[in-house]
């Protein structure tokens, strides 16, 4: 494995917990992480996903060697980087500001780190050639980074911490300022060229849609803790609990009482799959899942709004006997008119027991 946390702690307000950073969210004796344990093999790209506060960034930072742990260990290649500097880690690191040296052009910062570890001018003029190629600037060496656009600082951003053939690439909310048709086409630029490069990363983002895209494995994170780990398909198909669910934008989710192949909820009985989970539970019901028929069928609700979402219209309902809001997906040709009147059915293949042992 190429990156192990085992057990890894950092408290606010405790011996290492005074950091700055760290402290302007946490209150003294809370964690920052409690007991993160987390695996990235090599080639894979894990995406940790979270509210702010949730620990991410700090997470990131300890395995950088920036954040010193309160308990536990970081391990790369199975040694422990207890004492080992962050420059000596062989990690690379690119941040959401993207912290380039204005007064130095794109060549100039891109070879920063070649001249650090010792390359000649020859080196580094390859190297600073390959990686300006490889993502998409050919020729931009010697223009000033101030006359770049947002992109084109984190295209340098990027060749400046791959320059040095880190073991490790760890991304900081890397394309958080940039606007979201620009981020929706690097996540799938960087997709493709972490592919080639057969690169190991860890990234951070609160960007659902950004991790989505870009991970092999997505962590889901919620104060200090570890709330879910896995593939972008099973997270997203299946969320751990009512937080993950909420996080990802799940908006019908309720407490019911599942008996058989049925819940009873606010919403009335809805189906749920085979070997779901008995008992009180949490049910989610994704947006496909709530069916628009005619008035008198079904659950009867009021659209309060509608909202086009690109490849389908969010219809809004509020349900006439006073259960919570409901949300449903449809095509934009079957999408409701505001102020009308709609019956409800769900969908059992659409519908999650959060913490149930069903497939989804």
């Amino acid at each position: 494995m190429l990156l192990s946390l085992e057990d890894a702690t950092v408290r606010f307000g405790g011996r290492n917990g005074r950091n700055g950073r760290n402290g302007r969210n946490g209150r003294a004796g809370q964690s920052a992480l409690d007991g993160v344990g987390l695996d990235v093999a090599e080639h894979e790209i894990v995406c940790v996903l979270g509210p702010s506060g949730s620990g991410k960034s700090t997470l990131l930072r300890a395995v950088a060697g920036l954040q010193p742990l309160d308990g536990g260990r970081v391990l790369l290649d199975g040694s422990d980087q207890a004492g080992v500097p962050a420059h000596k880690r062989g990690i690379g690191l690119m941040f959401q500001d993207h912290q380039l040296f204005p007064q130095r052009d794109v060549a100039g910062n891109v070879a920063f780190g070649l001249r650090m570890h010792g390359a000649s001018k020859a080196q580094q003029d390859e190297r600073v050639q390959e990686l300006l190629e490889l993502v998409g600037l050919p020729g931009a060496g010697r223009r000033a980074v101030a006359a770049l656009s947002g992109g084109e600082q984190q295209r340098v951003a990027l060749a400046r911490a791959l320059a040095p053939r880190p073991r490790l690439l760890m991304l900081d909310e890397p394309l958080g300022q940039l606007d979201r048709s620009l981020r929706e086409r690097l996540v799938v630029e960087l997709r493709e060229l972490f592919g080639r490069l057969g690169t190991t990363v860890l990234a951070v983002t609160h960007d659902q849609g950004e991790a989505f895209a870009l991970a092999d494995r997505v962590v889901v994170m919620r104060d200090g803790r570890i709330a879910q780990s896995g593939t972008p398909l099973e997270v997203w198909q299946r969320p751990a609990d009512e937080f993950v669910a909420r996080f990802l934008g799940f908006q019908n989710v309720a407490e019911g009482t599942v008996a058989g192949e049925a819940a009873d909820t606010p919403w009335g009985k809805v189906p749920v799959p085979a070997g779901a989970s008995q008992g009180e539970r949490c049910v989610l019901v994704r947006p496909a899942g709530v069916r628009l028929v005619a008035a008198d069928e079904g659950l009867r609700c009021a659209v309060t709004a509608r909202t086009f979402k690109g490849t389908h219209v969010a219809v809004h309902l509020q349900p006439q006997d006073g259960a919570p809001r409901l949300e449903a997906a449809c095509a934009l040709r079957d999408a409701p008119e505001v102020g009308g009147t709609v019956g409800v059915t769900f969908d059992g293949a659409e519908i999650v027991v959060l913490g149930g042992s069903e497939g989804a």
